[in-house]
């Protein structure tokens, strides 16, 4: 197995992306090899610094350098030597199982779309977050960023992708599918939630449980939570500074350790026809290397083929 990485994706890359992978070598068995994406001087450097022998890794030079506020379409098509704009080459191609960056997230979107594609019936890619939940379990939130103004039909795929992915990958049997809202009523929210809804209430695609709210997101009332991107988004970043200011202010708790970002690395792209993992833009060397290993899990696993069997059956799927 070759698992791809983008070298220079990151706020604090090439460093964290470098010591990340270091520390991924002795979690990765001898016939699994991690391939570096960047400038070739600077990965050399960096390994040097690290004391790590460079012939541990494959090294793929790519001497273009891709910024975080580029334009993700132009970006692709202007700085085609770009870490990212060859990885997914070669995750096209096969030379590579997996590619994962803390980059540039939109450009790994576009770059999934343009090379290895959206699975057949599935209308757009999201990605998830994961939240603690205050019984020791976790629950999926999704999207997160991906799609900030989603259509209901859109959502509805959200529960699909949440429920398989909460099934597969952290092994939650018939997953509670819920809609945050902000009311438990069928008949809250927007015009968004409440055609969602209207859509999700008899599904026989996944388990949907009916609206939660905000204050429910850390109980354990559902496996799953949809959203759109915008929502995701706020309730990440806010669970995020959360996280911070208890940190500062020196709390000390088993629940509060499992907020932290860096246990998990990042998530997939949920919906293309590969292995995609997209990292948060602040990840040090440790979230870099759960990058890696999540990245490995879930091409072992073949999500991306378990979800375009199950689309199969999706009654969704044959709703032209």
């Amino acid at each position: 197995m070759k698992i791809g990485l983008d070298v220079m994706g990151g706020d604090f890359a090439p460093k964290a992306t470098i010591q990340g992978a270091c520390l991924a070598l002795s979690e990765i068995s001898s016939s699994e090899r991690i391939v570096l994406f960047g400038p070739e001087e600077v990965i050399l450097e960096e390994l040097n610094l690290a004391g790590t022998d460079p012939d541990n890794f494959i090294i793929v030079n790519c001497p273009e350098v891709l910024g975080m506020g580029e334009h993700p379409t132009k970006a692709i098509v202007h700085k085609p030597k770009s870490s990212i704009a060859i990885g997914f080459q070669m995750l096209k191609s096969g030379e590579i199982d997996s590619f994962s960056s803390a980059g540039n997230s939109g450009a790994m979107v576009v770059g999934s779309m343009y090379s290895v594609g959206t699975i057949q019936g599935i209308i757009r890619p999201c990605t998830s977050a994961i939240v603690p939940k205050e019984n020791g379990t976790i629950s999926i939130l999704l999207d997160v960023g991906t799609i900030t103004d989603a259509k209901p039909d859109v959502m509805y795929q959200f529960g699909i992708l949440g429920s398989l992915y909460a099934e597969h990958i952290y092994k939650v049997p018939n997953p509670r599918v819920a809609l945050l809202n902000l009311g438990t009523e069928e008949e809250k929210g927007n015009l968004q939630c409440q055609s969602s809804f209207a859509l999700m209430k008899d599904s026989k695609d996944f388990n949907f449980i009916g609206n939660i709210e905000g204050r429910d997101i850390l109980k354990d009332k559902a496996d799953v939570i949809v959203c759109d991107g915008y929502t995701g988004n706020v309730v990440l970043k806010l669970m995020e500074s959360v996280y911070r200011l208890l940190v500062k202010r020196g709390f000390n708790d088993d629940y509060i350790d499992r907020m932290n970002y860096e246990n998990y690395g990042g998530t997939p792209l949920l919906g293309v026809n590969s292995t995609v993992i997209v990292g948060h833009g602040i990840s040090n060397d440790i979230a870099i290397k759960n990058m890696i290993l999540l990245s490995k899990e879930v091409h072992q696993v073949g999500l991306s083929t378990k979800i375009q069997k199950a689309l199969q059956k999706f009654s969704l799927n044959n709703k032209e």
